[in-house]
Parts: C-alpha cells; sequence; structure tokens
C-alpha cells in the first residue's frame, strides 16, 4: 500500500495494522456475552458450583474492556464474580489475602485447604472443568493460566481468560476491591473500574482522541527496538502525560510531545491509579536509559516529519514516520 500524502498515510496504517478490526471486534463481544450467559447459569446446571453475586456475575477488565487493544486480537479478559456468602478476608499484603469460609458455604467449602481458607487454585480449576461441561465448548483448549481460566476454541482467533473473583464491603474509607487469585493458591487486590473509569474521563476530556493515541503508542513500544514497557504500564506513562495537557494539539504534534516528554518521564514514578500496587515503573536503570534514547530519536523523527510536511515535501515526511512506526507505515507513492 502506498499514499501521497501523510494523513493517508496514517489513515490506512491505523485501520490495516493497529486497530483492531471492527467486524472481528463485533464478533468477539457477541461470543463473550453469550459466554456471560453460559457462565451464570453454571451454579443450576453445574454440580456443587458456588452461587455467584447477583446481578454483578461479571466484569469485563484489561486492555479489550478498556478499549486501548492493539491487533492481534488475542485475548478477553474478564471476572466471573462469586458471592462471599459470609466469607471474611485478612490482609498480609495486597498480594496475600487469605479468604476464610464459613461452614454455611457449602460448597465454597469443598475448594478450601484444611484450614477453611479458600485455595484459588481449587477455584480456577473448579470453573475450568465446569467449561467443558458447555457443548460448544468440549473440543476447545480449556486450561489453567496463573489467576485465569483460559478457554481457547478453534473457531476464534483469541482467547478467553475468566477470573474468578469476590467484592469486598466497604472498608473504613468507604472503598470496596475486589479480591482475586494471586496465582500461588491464596488471593490479591485489584478494582478496574478504575483503570475503566479513568482511561474513559480523559478520553472525554480530549475529545475521544486519547484512545487512539494510546494504540499508537502501544504499537510503537511492541515494534520499537527500544526494551519492551509492559502494556498497563504504557497506558498508565500516556494517561500521566495527558494529565498535565489541557488541549489537543493533533494526533502529530501529540505523537511529537510524547516523545519529548517519554524522555524524562521513563524514569518517573508512575502509581498505580487503584493505589493498591504503589509505583509501577519498577524497569532497571539501563532499561530506562534506552527507551530515554530512542524516544529522544522519535521526537527527532516526528518534528522532522511535520516540518518536512509544513515545507511540501510529502515524500520525505512519510518516510520520517516510516522510521518512527516502521515498515507497516505505508510508504509513499512515485
Amino acid at each position: 500500500m502506498t499514499v501521497k500524502t501523510v494523513n493517508s498515510g496514517f489513515d490506512i496504517f491505523v485501520k490495516d495494522f493497529v486497530d483492531l478490526d471492527k467486524n472481528k471486534t463485533t464478533k468477539a463481544r457477541s461470543s463473550r456475552d453469550w459466554l456471560y450467559d453460559q457462565l451464570k447459569s453454571f451454579p443450576s446446571s453445574v454440580e456443587n458450583f458456588p452461587k455467584l453475586y447477583g446481578g454483578k456475575e461479571t466484569k469485563g477488565f484489561g486492555s479489550f474492556r478498556r478499549r486501548t487493544k492493539i491487533r492481534p486480537l488475542d485475548d478477553i479478559d474478564f471476572l466471573l464474580v462469586f458471592s462471599g456468602e459470609g466469607t471474611t478476608y485478612t490482609e498480609y499484603s495486597v498480594d496475600d489475602i487469605e479468604l476464610s469460609v464459613p461452614e454455611s458455604a457449602e460448597k465454597l467449602r469443598k475448594l478450601c485447604n484444611d484450614d477453611n481458607t479458600l485455595n484459588s487454585i481449587k477455584v480456577v480449576e473448579k470453573l475450568k472443568k465446569s467449561l467443558s461441561n458447555i457443548p460448544q465448548y468440549q473440543k476447545s483448549e480449556i486450561h489453567r493460566r496463573q489467576e485465569a481460566a483460559t478457554l481457547k476454541m478453534t473457531s476464534y482467533d483469541w482467547n478467553f481468560d475468566i477470573v474468578p473473583a469476590f467484592i469486598t464491603s466497604e472498608d473504613s474509607q468507604g472503598r470496596t476491591y475486589y479480591i482475586i487469585p494471586n496465582g500461588s493458591g491464596k488471593w490479591k487486590k485489584t478494582d478496574p473500574r478504575i483503570d475503566n473509569e479513568r482511561t474513559k474521563d480523559v478520553n472525554q476530556s480530549f475529545s475521544g482522541n486519547v484512545l487512539g493515541f494510546i494504540r499508537l503508542i502501544k504499537y510503537w513500544n511492541i515494534n520499537s527496538s527500544a526494551p519492551k514497557i509492559s502494556s498497563y504500564l504504557m497506558e498508565n506513562i500516556v494517561l500521566d502525560y495527558f494529565d498535565g495537557k489541557y488541549s489537543w494539539l493533533g494526533r502529530k504534534q501529540e505523537i511529537s510531545d510524547f516523545f519529548w516528554d517519554l524522555k524524562t518521564s521513563i524514569f518517573n514514578s508512575h502509581h498505580d491509579p487503584k493505589r493498591i500496587q504503589g509505583d509501577l515503573n519498577t524497569l532497571d536503570y539501563e532499561v530506562k536509559i534506552k527507551i530515554s534514547d530512542q524516544a529522544g530519536n522519535c521526537y527527532d523523527y516526528a518534528c522532522e516529519a511535520i516540518e518536512l510536511e509544513n515545507q511540501g515535501k510529502h515524500k520525505d515526511a512519510v518516510e520520517k514516520w516510516r522510521k518512527l512506526f516502521g515498515i507497516e507505515f505505508p510508504a509513499y507513492e512515485e
């Protein structure tokens, strides 16, 4: 694919290489909603399946839910929320929590350790085995991956990662949390509602331009020669950048300004907006230096591309953007 202008190059690049295919996204949402309905029936259709939290059985989270996922669509995450039925928790740290199940919660008790603390691995295994009861999924791959039961169907390109969860009562500050498996048998805190709301609010503050911008930067992060930044940290670095701004300056100028900011902000703390994990930026100093250097190069490419386009040198401008984003950015048509 070749182009005559930078703008048409961005349009094709975003549509064909960055953003999820709209038809595939529609199909994925439909298949997810169908799975939701199947899961909600498990307490009545699967022997000894624990009670779910009525009216709030499922909760979307992750980049697909926040609309920040880029190609390929490889996984869709959501919580399956169980009723605690009087279960209490003891928090040793945010990722080391014990759930104590009362005798009255008979089905949860069957998934406990000998001391009646709920074993998160047993809960995920129960969910995993229950998925095979759905006739349409009997030939699918179903396995446990850390805190999730993962469902991979041959008819789809994506996995469903289903994470069992409980929601807490309000604490002394009036907050509630989701408690999910920590991957080693116990539990940990999270709250995807805050991530979802923050992303939505920042996007709305900049006229709906931020989601697409996040996806562009995530594409760069994955395809750049610089060390990779985790997807979640990358999203928060972008959101922190927009927290310090007041207006949208246009996609190309924002790309330039973001890389100027990233040169220094990669050395800064980027705190978990949920106030659970603390500083998300745990990258090694040497890694931060490499990312900063690459961000400086990208800032130069973006500035030069903008200046060349302003001079009417569209071919040279397109080539600068190809240096920044890679060969999938369309070449100039001679």
